[in-house]
């Protein structure tokens, strides 16, 4: 059981309040000194009709302390607690020896599903760096909810369907002449979707080309779908090696297109509810009571569009996952269309709507500015990653000349540079990608906390080996190493955090935490010390550090490289 459960648990007792809710009123002091937890009586006054003060001086005279902990003190309206360094330092570094790297795993999610929706590209279109925040969130997420022991299953929603697709069919047999062989990748169609647009402006007629192409592919058109499927092909091979270079896998990529059969009965069931309303041709659903714009399910020429195929969606998950969470990983500029389509399915009685959950997030930039498809202005990100591995390289070279392996490390840090830049803050928080930040070694960086598990191998490997069973903690008590194995005990509870929140970058914070008090505990202490208990007992916090700081890495989609 984590520390702070334990000690919600109580509190429960003392206080009457279930543990559940405790937990999270537990706070980590910002100094030390006040203790290593902290229980703010605050919300307790109303209820029990006291004073904050006059209640941290009853629960602290009247609470059964957990074993880890030796003392607690009241300041003020607080009660802090301070930790048995020794019983702590047993009870984290033997618990993380003995579950290795499932280190923070739990089994609250067993017999729950949580669908995560994330990535979500279109074919033939590029993957830019737009995507990047998408990708790695979703990719985060669907591990840390797996650590938890959820079934996760990650979707990959393709924007496969579309006029765009009519466009490009006119594109292509234009200007790509019909030769696949000479278009035969994203970029080449690119080029061609961007020619159309410009072309299109002056020539409106292209448009109704592009329209009758796309009735084909709805009508299943042998030659449409041939060059409709074809696209897909190409996307998804060159979308591999990106996925590859990440380390993301999907479930399902269940696109748009897969729920062309499904809308009929929503739109039917909509109706038959007396839901539709129509509204200059175009069937709507009335949200003007929730202070929402209307959610329009069909055009006035009876087309779909992203709400219908969403309402679908959300349907056919429910009834294939019966998921205890379906999360939608996808940017802030849709918070609206969700409200809407989350309402559309609450008013369709659907109740399980609670549990569908819009994971929004800024926006990624580079430093020269936003992304623009149709003018052809795109960053793709695999141009972003083979540049980061590419300066990755030449520092590497630099500092350390004597490595064997120089490209496959390049290639772990380089790629953690990237995934690290936007999994370090707040998801909400726009991003403007910045190369001298992403790849500095020294600050809270994801080349800093590579740096820093390579250097807890580097310090196992001269060792040799270490007896995990004979570990005296009382040598590990000072305030350098006391600091550290609070930091890596507090990395369950950051982890459920995160799930809580659905926010991967409280693990990123977590673990430059755990590195920076190993940095300060490799300073400070002579791991290989002449005492051989002290040794050992310094190895096996080392040990714990190296797979608390390997987890966390894991969890947010970063290698965790053994040299560098």
């Amino acid at each position: 059981m984590d520390n702070k459960q334990q000690l919600a648990n109580a509190l429960s007792k003392t206080v009457g309040i279930e543990a559940e809710e405790l937990v999270t009123w537990i706070e980590t002091p910002p100094d030390p000194k006040m203790g290593d937890y902290a229980f703010p009586c605050f919300r307790l006054a109303k209820t029990m009709r006291k004073a904050p003060p006059q209640i941290a001086q009853e629960i602290c005279a009247s609470i059964s302390l957990p074993d880890f902990i030796g003392r607690a003190e009241v300041a003020g309206p607080y009660l802090n607690f301070f930790a048995n360094k020794d019983t702590l330092a047993k009870q984290v570094v033997s618990k993380v020896l003995n579950e290795g790297e499932a280190y923070g795993s739990s089994t609250e999610g067993n017999g729950k599903t949580v669908c995560v929706e994330y990535s979500s590209i279109n074919i033939a279109k590029p993957f830019h760096i737009g995507h990047l925040s998408s990708t790695v969130l979703g990719a985060a997420l669907y591990r840390i909810y797996k650590h938890l022991g959820y079934e996760t299953v990650g979707i990959n929603h393709l924007g496969d369907w579309g006029t765009q697709f009519g466009k490009m069919i006119v594109a292509f047999l234009r200007w790509g002449n019909g030769d696949k062989e000479k278009c035969g990748s994203v970029r080449e169609l690119v080029k061609l979707y961007v020619r159309f647009h410009d072309e299109a402006e002056k020539d409106e007629s292209l448009n109704d080309e592009a329209r009758a192409w796309f009735k084909k592919i709805e009508d299943n058109d042998p030659e449409a779908m041939d060059l409709f499927l074809w696209f897909k092909e190409i996307t998804l091979r060159d979308v591999k090696k990106v996925y590859d270079m990440l380390g993301v896998e999907f479930d399902s990529y269940a696109g748009e297109s897969f729920y062309q059969d499904k809308m009929q009965p929503i739109v039917d069931e909509l109706r038959e509810k007396n839901l539709l309303k129509l509204d200059d041709g175009a069937s709507i659903v009335d949200l003007s009571e929730y202070d929402m714009a209307p959610c329009i399910i069909l055009r006035s020429d009876g087309a779909t569009l992203y709400a219908t195929r969403d309402l679908a969606a959300a349907n056919y998950r429910k009834a294939t996952y019966d998921f205890y969470k379906s999360l939608y990983v996808v940017a802030y500029q849709q918070n609206l269309h969700f409200k809407q389509v989350f309402k559309v399915l609450e008013l369709m009685g659907r109740d399980w709507v609670k549990d569908c959950v819009h994971v929004n997030f800024g926006m990624v930039s580079m430093e020269d500015g936003t992304l623009s498809t149709r003018k052809g202005k795109v960053l793709y990100l695999e141009d972003v990653l083979d540049a980061s591995i590419e300066k990755t390289l030449e520092i590497i070279k630099e500092k350390s000349p004597d490595l064997e392996d120089k490209e496959n490390a390049a290639r772990d840090v380089g790629v953690g540079a990237v995934v690290w830049g936007a999994l370090y803050n707040g998801r909400i928080k726009d991003i403007v990608f910045s190369w001298k930040k992403a790849l500095n070694f020294d600050g809270e960086t994801g080349p800093y906390a590579q740096y820093t598990h390579a250097r807890c191998c580097s310090v196992l490997r001269k060792a040799d080996g270490f007896d995990k069973e004979n570990i005296d903690y009382s040598l590990i008590n000072d305030d350098a190493s006391a600091a550290l194995i609070k930091a890596i005990g507090a990395l369950p509870d950051i982890i459920k955090e995160a799930a809580n929140k659905n926010e991967p970058y409280l693990i990123s914070r977590g673990v430059i935490d755990i590195c920076s008090c190993f940095n300060k505990f490799y300073f400070d202490n002579r791991i290989m010390d002449d005492d051989a208990q002290t040794r050992n007992a310094r190895l096996a916090l080392t040990e714990a550090s190296r797979i608390a700081i390997k987890t966390g890495l894991y969890l947010i989609g970063l290698k965790a490289p053994e040299k560098m």
